[in-house]
Protein backbone atom coordinates (compact mmCIF):
# COMPACT_ATOMS: atom_id res chain seq x y z
CA UNK A 1 0.00 0.00 0.00
CA UNK A 2 1.40 3.43 -0.92
CA UNK A 3 2.54 5.63 1.99
CA UNK A 4 0.04 8.38 1.10
CA UNK A 5 -2.91 5.98 1.60
CA UNK A 6 -2.02 5.35 5.25
CA UNK A 7 -3.91 7.24 7.95
CA UNK A 8 -1.90 8.73 10.80
CA UNK A 9 -3.59 8.40 14.20
CA UNK A 10 -2.73 9.29 17.77
CA UNK A 11 -4.71 8.41 20.85
CA UNK A 12 -5.38 10.99 23.60
CA UNK A 13 -5.56 9.51 27.10
CA UNK A 14 -7.56 10.75 30.10
CA UNK A 15 -4.66 12.84 31.44
CA UNK A 16 -3.95 14.60 28.14
CA UNK A 17 -0.96 12.48 27.17
CA UNK A 18 -0.86 10.69 23.83
CA UNK A 19 -0.06 7.26 22.46
CA UNK A 20 1.34 7.49 18.96
CA UNK A 21 1.15 8.74 16.29
CA UNK A 22 1.03 5.52 14.29
CA UNK A 23 0.18 4.90 10.64
CA UNK A 24 -2.67 2.55 9.79
CA UNK A 25 -4.23 1.17 6.67
CA UNK A 26 -7.77 2.49 6.07
CA UNK A 27 -8.85 -1.19 6.21
CA UNK A 28 -7.66 -1.57 9.83
CA UNK A 29 -10.52 -2.17 12.25
CA UNK A 30 -11.26 -0.32 15.49
CA UNK A 31 -10.64 -3.62 17.32
CA UNK A 32 -7.08 -3.65 15.89
CA UNK A 33 -6.54 -0.07 17.08
CA UNK A 34 -7.70 -1.00 20.59
CA UNK A 35 -5.29 -3.96 20.72
CA UNK A 36 -2.43 -1.62 19.78
CA UNK A 37 -3.49 0.88 22.46
CA UNK A 38 -3.47 -1.85 25.14
CA UNK A 39 -0.02 -3.01 23.98
CA UNK A 40 1.39 0.55 23.98
CA UNK A 41 -0.33 1.72 27.20
CA UNK A 42 2.17 3.59 29.45
CA UNK A 43 3.15 1.51 32.47
CA UNK A 44 3.19 4.51 34.83
CA UNK A 45 -0.56 5.28 34.52
CA UNK A 46 -2.80 4.60 37.54
CA UNK A 47 -5.76 3.69 35.34
CA UNK A 48 -4.99 1.02 32.76
CA UNK A 49 -7.18 -1.22 30.59
CA UNK A 50 -6.95 -4.97 31.14
CA UNK A 51 -7.91 -5.65 27.53
CA UNK A 52 -9.36 -4.13 24.38
CA UNK A 53 -12.93 -4.48 25.72
CA UNK A 54 -12.10 -1.99 28.51
CA UNK A 55 -11.47 0.76 25.94
CA UNK A 56 -13.87 3.06 24.14
CA UNK A 57 -12.51 5.06 21.21
CA UNK A 58 -14.14 8.38 20.36
CA UNK A 59 -13.68 10.25 17.10
CA UNK A 60 -15.69 13.31 16.03
CA UNK A 61 -17.96 12.86 19.06
CA UNK A 62 -18.91 9.27 18.24
CA UNK A 63 -18.03 6.06 20.03
CA UNK A 64 -16.45 3.80 17.43
CA UNK A 65 -17.66 0.24 16.94
CA UNK A 66 -15.11 -2.60 16.92
CA UNK A 67 -16.12 -3.92 13.50
CA UNK A 68 -15.78 -0.54 11.72
CA UNK A 69 -12.69 0.26 9.69
CA UNK A 70 -10.53 3.37 9.99
CA UNK A 71 -11.91 4.53 6.62
CA UNK A 72 -15.49 4.25 7.93
CA UNK A 73 -14.64 6.21 11.09
CA UNK A 74 -13.09 9.25 9.45
CA UNK A 75 -14.97 12.49 10.04
CA UNK A 76 -17.03 13.47 6.99
CA UNK A 77 -15.34 16.83 6.37
CA UNK A 78 -14.42 16.13 2.78
CA UNK A 79 -10.84 15.98 1.69
CA UNK A 80 -8.81 17.42 4.54
CA UNK A 81 -5.09 17.92 4.12
CA UNK A 82 -2.98 15.09 5.43
CA UNK A 83 -2.51 15.32 9.14
CA UNK A 84 -2.67 13.39 12.35
CA UNK A 85 -6.16 12.41 13.50
CA UNK A 86 -6.60 12.43 17.28
CA UNK A 87 -8.94 9.85 18.77
CA UNK A 88 -9.89 10.01 22.42
CA UNK A 89 -9.50 6.94 24.62
CA UNK A 90 -11.84 6.23 27.52
CA UNK A 91 -11.02 3.38 29.89
CA UNK A 92 -14.20 1.72 31.05
CA UNK A 93 -13.84 -1.58 32.92
CA UNK A 94 -16.20 -4.30 31.77
CA UNK A 95 -19.59 -4.39 33.50
CA UNK A 96 -19.25 -8.04 34.51
CA UNK A 97 -16.11 -7.27 36.52
CA UNK A 98 -17.67 -4.23 38.16
CA UNK A 99 -20.73 -6.25 39.24
CA UNK A 100 -18.64 -9.03 40.81
CA UNK A 101 -16.61 -6.52 42.82
CA UNK A 102 -19.75 -4.87 44.27
CA UNK A 103 -20.35 -5.56 47.94
CA UNK A 104 -23.49 -7.55 48.77
CA UNK A 105 -24.39 -5.59 51.91
CA UNK A 106 -23.91 -2.23 50.20
CA UNK A 107 -26.87 0.12 50.54
CA UNK A 108 -28.45 0.69 47.12
CA UNK A 109 -27.93 4.18 45.81
CA UNK A 110 -30.10 6.16 43.46
CA UNK A 111 -28.98 6.06 39.87
CA UNK A 112 -27.30 9.31 38.92
CA UNK A 113 -24.90 10.61 36.36
CA UNK A 114 -21.31 10.50 37.57
CA UNK A 115 -20.01 12.85 34.89
CA UNK A 116 -17.25 15.06 36.18
CA UNK A 117 -15.55 17.41 33.74
CA UNK A 118 -17.36 16.69 30.48
CA UNK A 119 -20.94 15.48 30.27
CA UNK A 120 -21.17 11.80 29.44
CA UNK A 121 -22.00 10.94 25.85
CA UNK A 122 -25.31 9.27 26.73
CA UNK A 123 -26.64 12.39 28.45
CA UNK A 124 -25.31 14.67 25.72
CA UNK A 125 -27.09 12.60 23.08
CA UNK A 126 -30.36 12.69 25.05
CA UNK A 127 -30.04 16.45 25.50
CA UNK A 128 -29.56 17.02 21.77
CA UNK A 129 -32.50 14.75 20.91
CA UNK A 130 -34.72 16.74 23.28
CA UNK A 131 -33.40 19.99 21.82
CA UNK A 132 -34.30 18.87 18.29
CA UNK A 133 -37.81 17.84 19.40
CA UNK A 134 -38.28 21.18 21.17
CA UNK A 135 -37.02 23.14 18.16
CA UNK A 136 -39.30 21.24 15.78
CA UNK A 137 -42.31 21.72 18.09
CA UNK A 138 -41.60 25.43 18.52
CA UNK A 139 -41.21 25.91 14.76
CA UNK A 140 -44.48 24.04 14.12
CA UNK A 141 -46.34 26.11 16.71
CA UNK A 142 -44.97 29.32 15.17
CA UNK A 143 -46.11 28.28 11.67
CA UNK A 144 -49.59 27.32 12.95
CA UNK A 145 -49.95 30.64 14.83
CA UNK A 146 -48.94 32.76 11.84
CA UNK A 147 -52.11 34.16 10.13
CA UNK A 148 -50.39 34.38 6.73
CA UNK A 149 -49.94 30.61 6.30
Amino acid sequence: MPEEDLVELKFRLYDGSDIGPFRYSPASTVAMLKERIVAEWPKDKKIAPKGANDIKLINAGKILENNKTVAQCRAPFGELPSGIITMHVVVQPSIAKAKTEKKVDEVPRKSMCSCSILPCLRHTEIFFQLLVVWANTTALQTIEACPET
